[in-house]
């Protein structure tokens, strides 16, 4: 795409662009288009510091930790939808009210829809079918984005972020016989599917290699939540950058096979 393209990256909570699009948000901004990032919710089951001040709020601090995420991969505007973190599956979080999953997805989509045409947003990402690994939040981001491109004034390109199932079985794998402890990405997840996105469905590998600091960095301004960021900070830094160099996404509509590309390029 020539000029300028406004991309708009939508995430289920605080934390999920650092692992999920921090290396995209990075590199497109760094060429100068424009990087938007709307939360679904506002992370309020994720995990409560020891250090938060008197009268900060769990919710207080995810957001400042979503600010300096921002400035790391030089997102210029953070947007929150407003509704509450719903838990993993199962959960009675679930049914709360004002959860996303609750959410009406008409109603939710034209939360985004707001953002959209405000920015006349030329492309906007949400996730696979079922969120990466099934979480509620994650798969009402797929619906919510879907519902949201096409109430647009002017329907953005779709992409959807996904994992590479074929590639995370390789370093699960390479984990075990290093003697790490591993997951096995073919098992259940949240929902009962397997993680991911077998790579023959996926389109897109964008390299990501040259903005792997910012993608650390990204991932550590979410320091309150130190079961997964302190879980990505312990792997091996040559493991991390194999992990993390590539991020992979879906374009619905495009034919099949995976291109290794940027897909702003052209």
């Amino acid at each position: 795409m020539d000029g300028v393209t406004t991309i708009v990256f939508l995430h289920a909570h605080p934390d999920d662009e650092s692992s999920g699009t921090s290396g995209s948000m990075a590199r497109a901004a760094k060429e100068g288009h424009r990087v938007v990032v709307v939360y679904g919710t506002n992370g309020d089951h994720g995990e409560v510091p020891d250090d938060l001040a008197p009268g900060e709020t769990l919710v207080d601090r995810r957001h400042t930790e979503a600010e300096a995420s921002a400035r790391v991969t030089g997102t210029q505007r953070v947007e929150w939808l407003g509704y509450v973190d719903s838990g993993m599956t199962g959960w009675e979080q679930n049914d709360a009210p004002g959860s996303f999953h609750r959410a009406d997805v008409d109603e939710a989509a034209r939360r985004l829809v707001a953002v959209l045409d405000d920015e006349d947003a030329d492309v906007l990402v949400g996730y696979d079918w079922h969120g990466g690994y099934g979480h509620p939040d994650h798969v009402k981001v797929h619906h919510v984005a879907h519902r949201a491109a096409e109430l647009a004034a002017r329907r953005p390109r779709m992409l959807e972020v996904t994992m590479n199932r074929d590639r995370m079985r390789i370093w699960a794998d390479a984990m075990k016989a290093a003697g790490e402890e591993a997951f096995d990405p073919d098992g259940p997840m949240d929902d009962g599917n397997p993680m991911g996105t077998p790579e023959a469905e996926i389109h897109w590998q964008v390299d990501v290699s040259e903005f792997i600091e910012q993608r650390r960095a990204s991932m550590q301004a979410h320091a309150s939540q130190v079961t997964d960021i302190g879980m990505f900070m312990a792997m091996p830094r040559e493991m991390f950058d194999a992990a993390f160099g590539a991020e992979f996404y879906i374009e619905p509509g495009r034919p099949a096979g995976m291109v290794e590309g940027w897909f702003l390029d052209g």
